[in-house]
């Protein structure tokens, strides 16, 4: 018998027969010289069971039935198996039983590191929609294609034990990504960060005893921020174009100005999002799509403005528009009106951050909160240096002062 093909048997057990005269009917399955026996769910009469078969000699309606949901049964693990093959990754039996019963999967002290990655996607795939968005399972699964590549294709291996990982092995990968996949250092790093999380797993269930890449530390990335100056976004609020959709889009893009909304958060606002406030005024309070975290961010008039006149055109505040074809009219509005910068929707957020909340002296834990940040350190980290020149300024308006005073 091939070893590497399938088996399924069902089996009934005869010692233990219920008071109906019915056996427990269990499946075993067989792959690679493993077997795995568990219980079908189902009862059979003993004396209808015909073992050569695999089926109930029972021409009834209730005998066809059940007969048809084995086949189903069966049906069903092939399915699990083939769709693991088509992977063309090592698998054992008992991923075939975890994933028909719908469990998590289980790793073992021989586990390679694409295996170990490939099971913690498996896993996490079934809480999509519960703890993790689909996007962020698409990031990681894009990490392992890198990965996958990376072993076959630069160390000429199927895959490498999680016990022999050192910090060779992730300069390499990263000394890959550079190279041959041309990833920016930030890129990098959040592969990196992304690769250590399966990891850190194996090593909380003990298949590793420590972590191969507690040294690391992520390389550095000299990041720019993007936005518009006071009179840039002033230029913006003055002109008026002909066309309905650069007039939309700019408006649009104005009001994520004076909110600091991103794309996702600003097409799905809707008018309940928009609540009286402890104040008085009018607050925005919904969640950041990034991080799940609530956001509160005060409805300045200029955003308010905007939401009056797009407001009851449709079941969301705006009427939708692709990022993309939103990002590409901002190149048009950009050329016509001398903008020598990279526009994006993502500009009006960090335009929010940078000239109308931190350039008038709003603290940057106030500005981390409305951003909707994780940590204060992500502001830190993009704004430190608005925050300086910011601070420079007003001492160098002390100075002036003082000086003055002296005079």
């Amino acid at each position: 018998m091939n070893s590497n093909k399938l088996k399924i048997l069902f089996v009934i057990r005869a010692n233990r027969t219920n008071k109906e005269n019915k056996c427990p009917l269990n499946i075993r399955i067989t792959y690679k010289k493993e077997r795995r026996q568990f219980s079908s769910g189902l009862t059979v009469d003993k004396s209808l069971w015909n073992a050569t078969n695999q089926r109930l000699e029972d021409q009834s309606v209730e005998g066809q039935a059940f007969n048809n949901d084995l086949i189903l049964i069966k049906h069903k693990i092939q399915n699990l198996y083939l769709a693991l093959k088509i992977q063309d990754q090592k698998f054992s039996v008992d991923e075939i039983l975890a994933l028909y019963q719908d469990k998590p999967i289980k790793r073992t002290e021989n586990t390679g590191i694409i295996e170990n990655f490939d099971i913690f996607l498996k896993n996490q795939e079934r809480l999509i929609g519960k703890d993790i968005k689909e996007v962020t399972w698409k990031k990681f699964n894009y990490v392992l294609n890198d990965l996958k590549h990376f072993v076959k294709v630069v160390l000429a291996k199927k895959d490498v034990p999680l016990k022999e990982l050192n910090q060779s092995f992730l300069n390499q990968f990263q000394y890959y990504l550079k190279t041959d996949k041309n990833q920016k250092q930030v890129t990098v790093n959040k592969a990196i960060q992304r690769l250590r999380k399966p990891i850190q797993v194996a090593l909380g269930e003990g298949l590793i005893t420590s972590d191969p890449f507690g040294r690391h530390k992520p390389g550095k990335v000299f990041k720019e921020v993007v936005f518009l100056s006071e009179d840039e976004l002033r230029r913006l609020e003055n002109h008026t174009f002909l066309s309905r959709r650069l007039e939309r889009v700019k408006n649009l893009f104005i009001f994520c100005c004076y909110t600091g909304l991103a794309y996702r958060e600003m097409a799905s606002l809707k008018p309940e999002h928009i609540v009286n406030g402890f104040d008085g005024g009018q607050w925005i309070k919904m969640k950041r799509e990034k991080t799940g975290k609530d956001i509160a961010v005060p409805l300045l008039p200029q955003a308010k403005d905007i939401v009056d006149k797009y407001s009851g055109q449709c079941e969301t505040i705006f009427t939708p528009l692709s990022n993309q074809k939103f990002n590409s009219y901002l190149k048009e509005i950009a050329e016509k009106l001398e903008i020598k910068k990279r526009m994006t929707h993502h500009t009006a957020r960090k335009t929010f951050a940078s000239t109308v909340l931190l350039y008038n002296e709003v603290p940057i834990e106030i500005v981390s909160e409305l951003l909707g940040h994780s940590s204060i350190k992500i502001t830190q980290d993009y704004y430190g240096k608005i925050v300086n020149k910011t601070l420079s300024i007003t001492m160098n308006n002390l100075s002036e002062k003082l000086a003055k005073k002296h005079g």
